[in-house]
């Protein structure tokens, strides 16, 4: 399925020389994007996304990518509100042959980033991204360098689906932009899902690919890498600071930390985790999903946090279908507790909220939090997150996955050289 360019719009046509004498001193009158809940929410398909070979002439040199020591406008400053039409003309100084044609979606804003979509007069998609703060700046640099790595697993032909490829960055008066090619796709929808082959096998299957990726892949852009112990540890931490608070039912502690203390429930292998799993970073297209995109949580970890987003929205006659084609995608025998670690973690992101609402002395998100806490205190009584009587398939390595996975790592070695399972309360 091949999405169409949209409809032209006078108000968003720009020519190509006009944009480039516009930079960053565009007329504050020129349109600017719709404002958007957060970056790639409703992004639908309305063109043809850039070329791989294109973006890959495209990147900068790791000099003009280095993360400066402020990758945004400095601490404290108002960011400038720049219009869509002088973002599209940053692009043009970013990239080389970028020329700018017209604007396109998606067209979005959220407190840490704006989302511009750029059509150029070779008919190339684009997606400008300006970070609004520090750490967004960081990140997109960050997220730049995994994107890479992965484009290469891609162009090997070992993934089914693509990534949005780095093709240029910029800064000047203040501005951070990143300019990538535009994924073409519709954010899935969890809910529409059908037992069976079909798009809920080709969500497994997208996943066990990912979760196969050598962890080089994410460790060797600065990404933070953690092991079982780390990670165990790190959500003890959070039982601890909830149980603090006096607000969490103590039926609901009593589970997690039953969980939390079972060693068997913390015995797998570090997987490159995705992070920051949600409906407009899986874009899918002729019932299979084509692209991932969001990158910027990335990690080495528990492939359990990918999995929560999907045990917690997914239709429950689906999730066999899903878990099969994901077992498949792995190398290795499945690890038995991935769907109770899973659970965990997203019953345990009402505690990250909780304590959001706690820290940030809102009122509001701290009743909320308390209400889907006792929401789930009787949904869950007093059962255990852990069911010994009914594993799934035992972890146990063979030969031919460790071969497999050796190959994985081969075909990687010549690419150059904070845990977050819920969105950002504010966004």
């Amino acid at each position: 399925m091949t999405p169409t360019d949209p409809a032209p719009d006078p108000a968003m046509e720009m020519n190509a020389e006009t944009s480039a004498e516009t930079g960053a001193g565009a007329s504050p009158s020129a349109p600017s994007g719709s404002k958007g809940e957060r970056p790639g929410h409703g992004v639908l398909p309305d063109g043809e996304q850039a070329s791989p070979e294109d973006a890959d002439e495209a990147i900068p040199s790791p000099e003009r990518a280095e993360v400066p020591e402020s990758a945004g406008a400095p601490e404290g400053t108002p960011v400038e509100h720049r219009s869509a039409l002088a973002l599209a003309a940053m692009a043009s100084i970013a990239v080389r042959g970028l020329d700018p044609a017209r604007l396109a979606l998606p067209q979005l804003d959220s407190a840490h980033l704006r989302v511009v979509g750029v059509i150029d007069t070779r008919g190339r998609h684009w997606e400008v991204h300006e970070a609004l703060d520090d750490l967004t700046g960081a990140e997109l640099v960050a997220e730049a360098e995994v994107l890479r790595r992965i484009g290469r697993v891609v162009d090997g032909g070992l993934l089914s689906f693509d990534v949005p490829r780095p093709a240029g960055f910029l800064r000047r008066n203040g501005a951070c932009i990143q300019v990538r090619s535009h994924m073409a796709g519709r954010p899935i929808n969890l809910m529409s899902l059908h037992p069976g082959p079909g798009l809920s096998a080709g969500l497994g299957k997208a996943l066990g690919e990912l979760h196969e990726l050598p962890t080089a892949v994410v460790s060797e852009a600065g990404m933070p890498v953690h092991d079982a112990n780390e990670v165990r540890g790190s959500w003890l931490a959070l039982l601890d600071e909830a149980a603090s608070t006096g607000k969490v039912p103590s039926s609901v502690l009593s589970r997690w930390e039953q969980a939390l203390e079972d060693a068997a429930l913390w015995r797998f292998r570090p997987v490159v985790v995705h992070g920051d799993m949600a409906a407009e970073n899986v874009l899918t297209a002729g019932g299979t999903v084509v692209a991932m995109s969001g990158f910027g949580q990335a990690h080495v970890g528990d492939p359990a946090e990918d999995l929560a987003w999907i045990y917690s929205s997914a239709p429950l006659d689906c999730l066999d279908s899903i878990e099969s084609a994901y077992d498949l995608a792995r190398s290795e025998g499945v690890d038995r507790h991935l769907r109770d670690r899973a659970e965990l973690v997203s019953e345990m992101s009402l505690a990250r909220w909780l304590l959001h609402g706690v820290h940030s002395e809102d009122e509001s998100v701290t009743r909320d939090a308390v209400a889907m806490l006792e929401d789930l205190a009787d949904q869950v009584g007093d059962d255990p997150i852990v069911d010994h009587h009914e594993p799934r398939l035992a972890s146990v390595p063979t030969d031919s996955a460790l071969q497999a996975a050796g190959e994985m790592e081969a075909v990687t070695s010549e690419v150059p050289t904070p845990l977050r399972a819920v969105p950002r309360p504010e966004e």
